[in-house]
Parts: C-alpha cells; structure tokens; sequence
C-alpha cells in the first residue's frame, strides 16, 4: 500500500500545457515535410498543368510513351502529333509529358 501511494505521490500531474508541448515537434515535422516535399511537389505539377494546357500547333511535344512528335491540331481533350512524315495519331492532351522547346532541343543523330 505503501508503494501505490509513493508511486502516486512521485507521478507529475498532467496540465494542457505539457500536452502543448508534446505537439510541437509534431507540428515542427509537418512543417518541414511541407516545405521540402509538398509543396515544391505542388508548384512543380502547376507548372506542368500550365505548360500542357498551352499546347499548340506547331508545338514540339513528348508523349508518355516517350514518342516524340510535332503538334497538328489541338482540341480541349486531344492532340493530334505526327510522329513521322505522313504518321499522326491522336493522343490524350493529359498524357502529354513534356512540350520541348525547339532551340534548345539537341538534335537525336548529332
């Protein structure tokens, strides 16, 4: 009986401001992961949405099969992309990985 009493007597009593405290590196990890993963993440697929939705004719792109192609014609959901002289095919604007930028592009065989 001794012992239940010393235990109890020995125990710190519980406040709100230490359950504060064991929050806060938490909070401090959440916030790291945010700034150094999520939202570079974020900004990154902002700026991929933006560069596919301005697709247009003429437009050098990259599809996500890795076929490389010149822009026809563009619509709100397709693109049509030859890929070799007198070879189009039609592709989906959202798979579209990348719209390369004609001078600073290397040529294949060089």
């Amino acid at each position: 009986m001794f012992a239940n009493f010393a235990l109890a007597a020995a125990a710190p009593a519980s406040s709100g401001g230490s359950m504060i405290v064991q929050f806060i590196p938490l909070i401090l990890l959440f916030a790291v992961f945010y700034f150094l993963l999520i939202r570079p993440q974020q900004q990154q697929m902002k700026r991929h949405r933006a560069k596919i939705a301005a697709v247009k004719k003429g437009d050098q792109v990259v599809t996500g099969g890795g076929l490389v192609g010149k822009v026809l014609r563009v619509d709100d959901t397709y693109v049509d992309v030859e890929i070799a002289p007198n070879v189009k095919v039609k592709a989906v604007k959202g798979t579209l990985s990348d719209v390369v930028d004609p001078l600073t592009a290397k040529p294949a065989n060089d």
